[in-house]
């Protein structure tokens, strides 16, 4: 059994989306603040967290700066442009703004598990990703990346020897929030990820379209 850590202050949320996901065979444990959220996290193992951004005593960035190896659903009121970046700048899966739908939710919650139950590790060139543990290996080193390069790598060696295009690539960094990057972002983080991974992978630039790793 799946096992969901839940941070909600608002318990009509609270009550309807739990309620939802244990009938869907998940395990959830919520807490409604950062103290106890952080208590939770050191004596139990959750396989997603969601997570609201403005608690009683903190944010949810909190609570997600402590999580290890733990995808990450923020579920807010808050829309705004820096707020959403930062989420996803510290490795954020996904972002959901308030009123939601529960279906969609619960589909992207499960896309997630399945994401990470038929992918566990990929390789590409001398580069392997063991996307359970979140660990890139160049020629059997483990290589330091960040959210968003380790990100990036794993978007073009799933689709390895495909021809991406920048807009194709942003949006899935963003997870459909593409229009909040702006587009040489992606060229830092492509010259980032060719400098430390060297010879191990080969990232083309196709001009004026996109990229293609092999």
């Amino acid at each position: 059994m799946k096992s969901i850590l839940f941070i909600e202050d608002d318990t009509m949320i609270v009550s309807g989306l739990t309620y939802a996901l244990e009938r869907e065979g998940y395990s959830v444990r919520h807490s409604k603040d950062v103290k106890t959220s952080l208590e939770i996290i050191k004596s139990n193992h959750f396989d997603l967290a969601i997570l609201d951004l403005c608690l009683p005593d903190g944010t949810g960035f909190d609570i997600a700066k402590k999580l290890v190896n733990v995808p990450i659903i923020f579920l807010t009121a808050v829309d705004d442009e820096q707020k959403i970046v930062s989420a996803f700048e510290i490795g954020a899966a996904d972002y959901v703004t308030k009123p939601f739908r529960i279906r969609e939710l619960l589909a992207r919650i499960k896309r997630r598990f399945s994401e990470n139950a038929n992918n566990s590790s990929i390789t590409i060139g001398d580069v392997k990703i063991n996307t359970e543990s979140g660990k890139v290996f160049v020629h059997e080193s483990m290589a330091e990346l960040t959210a968003l390069e380790y990100r990036l790598l794993l978007i073009l060696a799933s689709h390895k020897g495909k021809l991406l295009t920048r807009t194709q690539i942003l949006e899935q960094i963003w997870d459909y929030a593409g229009s909040f990057v702006e587009d040489n972002t992606l060229t830092v983080y492509i010259k980032r990820l060719r400098k430390k991974l060297g010879d191990a992978i080969n990232i083309e630039t196709v001009r004026g379209i996109g990229y293609r790793a092999n």
